[in-house]
């Protein structure tokens, strides 16, 4: 391991390699074989080798998003996961569906929960233990790397004991899935008050401290309210709040509160756009109107690294949506993708996840958001940069 790796993805990495749990791998990197490994000698210093150079996920003549490094979330195909395989010939429930997106080309997966229809092979809840490792089978036979879930993260705070034990139990899924990464589909708070935000750091700092503890990083997904402006100052309201900002976006006060050791992100890049049309001004503590222009990607390129998964959501512009976008498949909007994965830094280590929240069709087209994953996957190996 060189000075530049991070020890938590090579371990991974490794891990992954030797299809080892994470108390296999402990057990298997003690005494004289890890310090082999370590010294970059042996089998293990072999397959950390090998492993890492795979994570790395080094693509050449250009390719922004090398093969190893295409994802999606089964959010995106939700439908196909939720329906019953007795009325359709159609791929049904998570293990069809694995088979087709392997089939297309992705090598990485997000899941977004562990359900699926009652009469799919495995039943409709695999939120456990066993249902972990059916899955992990289903994976491993299709040649898929789970990347992340949108799961469980407790609304309490102080945390309760049963909140803590589901939340170990997710931690536990993890693992056996072979999870790099587990967060949410909601951002931290849904407050604009600095209090709340300061609050969901104390949170997210101790759930990223345990997170890091099992070897998996801690991510909060955001959408385009979480780069409004924070109310930080100014005359208070009735509640002793602050009603003004001083400028800084939400969420990118809770980056510079929370550990970067132990708390993530994942942007939705397409929120991240919507967020730079709609959230352009705001009242200053003296009253006055100011304007600032959101830029998602510089705010990448300051701590790339707290970026581990995007979600690769693509938008044709229409300044009469509230949004400002209209979701569209993936290579297909104006986005600019090539420009953003070109110059976020970092090349290699970020987990781009297609994801498109209206591509489930009707019964008139049932097999639509299959056909857009493969059009999608199509567009996200053209790019170059």
């Amino acid at each position: 391991m060189t000075a530049h790796e991070d020890p938590i993805e090579t371990s991974h990495a490794l891990r992954r390699a030797l299809g080892l749990s994470r108390r296999r791998f402990l057990a298997a990197t003690t005494g004289v074989t890890a310090a082999a490994a370590l010294a970059g000698t042996g089998p293990l210093a072999s397959a950390a080798s090998a492993a890492t150079s795979t994570a790395a996920g080094k693509g050449g003549n250009g390719v922004l998003v090398p093969p190893g490094k295409r994802g999606i979330i089964l959010y995106t195909v939700r439908d196909a996961i939720g329906r019953d395989p007795g009325s359709t010939p159609l791929a049904s429930g998570f293990r069809r569906v694995f088979e087709e997106l392997a089939r297309i080309g992705y090598k990485q997966v997000e899941f977004a929960g562990y359900g699926q229809h009652p009469n799919a092979e495995g039943g409709a809840n695999l939120e456990s233990v066993e249902g972990a490792r059916l899955l992990r089978r289903w994976l491993d036979d299709n040649g898929l790397q789970a990347e992340g879930n949108h799961g469980f993260i407790p609304g309490s705070w102080p945390l309760t004991t049963a909140d803590l034990d589901r939340f170990k139990l997710h931690l536990e899924i993890a693992n056996i899935l072979g999870l790099g990464h587990m967060g949410t589909g909601g951002d931290p708070t849904g407050s604009a008050h600095k209090a709340d935000w300061d609050v969901a750091a104390e949170k997210w700092n101790h759930l990223g401290s345990l997170a890091s503890a099992a070897g998996i990083k801690l991510y909060t997904h955001n959408h385009d309210a979480a780069y409004g402006f924070l109310l930080d100052s100014g005359p208070l309201d009735a509640a002793g709040r602050p009603t003004r900002s001083s400028g800084v976006r939400k969420l990118e006060y809770f980056l510079t509160i929370t550990d970067p050791a132990h708390v993530y992100l994942e942007m939705d890049i397409f929120w991240a756009h919507v967020a730079q049309f709609r959230f352009r001004t705001y009242t200053a503590p003296d009253g006055s109107a100011q304007t600032a222009v959101f830029d998602p990607l510089a705010v990448v390129r300051a701590q790339t690294k707290r970026f581990p998964l995007f979600h690769a959501k693509d938008g044709k512009h229409n300044p009469a949506s509230a949004n400002g976008y209209d979701m569209v498949p993936f290579g297909t909007g104006d986005i600019d993708y090539a420009g953003f994965f070109a110059n976020m830094g970092a090349k290699g280590y970020h987990n781009p996840m297609y994801e498109q929240d209206n591509a489930p069709g009707d019964a008139a087209d049932p097999g639509r958001s299959l056909r857009y994953a493969e059009l999608s996957y199509a567009n996200m190996a053209a790019l170059r940069g």
